[in-house]
């Protein structure tokens, strides 16, 4: 890969260049010897890169102990040799972590998928990118490792196009807009993330509002950049929380008309809506859309039974 930073610390650069990986473990493959710069092993995870350096990096061949193949419910809406583009309800975990070693995307896709690119890691195969727990929506899996590269570019260069949509309570008086700041974890709680002046990660959204319900709205958000809880956090601290969002203020602000519509909801009304990105092997534009699930579009029926103009 080609680096875009000029004067950061590899691993920095690194984690911008793969933020599906921990900046733990591209430190650890620094100092493995993994990493090329220009064709030179590096080991320092200090070295000071500049813009156009040539990066390689190995990805140790994925190991199956700890994943267990689970034959989940799998929603594929495409399939080849290269790519898989999938449905994830919310609810499912991507990838399995500390509290989730069972259950998640990854356990659904050892057992539906013969080969998964090994770069995503041991616990991440194929994983280019991630919706939340409570977001349901469209995603794509890399089944190779030239796939996986291939796509992570693109969300690197910002050539993916990824709308969501959201239900918000309540709506700016501009119909569209467009937000840009830099998001990193907020001090008193590390599960939230927050805007910061510094150290944070560049967080863009555009968004623009599809329809105004009483106390609600019906946002469409396309993210430039996708950082954790990027439309969660800029459409809270616009003040317009997602509803039902137990980080983001969505549900203890309801208003009991608003409350009674999200009973037997129990994740924010987020939805990937949108995905079109470049075939990685034969550059052909392809394009993905699915509804949002039943119990999203209830509280919208609900809104707009309420509120919609006559």
């Amino acid at each position: 890969m080609t680096l875009t930073e000029d004067g950061s610390r590899l691993d920095r650069a690194l984690v911008s260049a793969l933020p599906e990986h921990s900046r733990a473990r591209l430190q650890g493959l620094i100092e493995e010897g993994a990493v090329t710069l220009n064709g030179a092993v590096i080991t320092k995870v200090s070295h000071r890169v500049s813009a156009g350096d040539e990066v390689t990096l190995t990805i140790p061949e994925l190991r199956a102990v700890g994943l267990v193949a689970q034959d989940l419910d799998l929603d594929v809406l495409y399939e080849d040799e290269d790519v898989v583009v999938l449905y994830k309800t919310a609810g499912m975990v991507v990838h399995p972590s500390k509290g989730h070693q069972d259950g998640t995307l990854v356990n659904a896709l050892m057992h539906a998928v013969d080969d998964l690119a090994g770069i995503g890691g041991e616990e991440r195969p194929g994983i280019v990118h991630r919706l939340d727990k409570g977001t349901s929506g469209v995603m794509i899996v890399a089944k190779r490792d030239d796939a996986h590269n291939a796509l992570r570019e693109q969300f690197t260069v910002h050539s993916v196009d990824r709308v969501y949509l959201a239900v918000t309570l309540g709506t700016p008086s501009l119909d569209a807009g467009r937000i840009e700041n830099r998001l990193g974890r907020a001090a008193n709680d590390r599960l939230r993330f927050t805007a910061v002046e510094h150290d944070g990660r560049k967080a863009v959204t555009t968004w623009k509002v599809m329809e105004r319900l009483g106390p609600c709205g019906l946002f469409e958000c396309r993210l430039e950049t996708g950082r954790t809880h990027q439309v969660r956090v800029h459409l809270s601290e616009m003040g317009y929380p997602i509803l039902g969002d137990p980080l983001y203020r969505g549900r203890r602000t309801a208003p009991p008309p608003v409350t009674a519509l999200l009973e037997g909801v129990n994740h924010q009304l987020l939805h990937a809506w949108k995905l079109a990105f470049d075939h990685p092997r034969t550059g052909e534009r392809l394009s993905f859309e699915r509804p949002p699930p039943e119990d999203f579009m209830r509280v919208l029926r609900g809104l707009r039974a309420q509120y919609a103009p006559a």
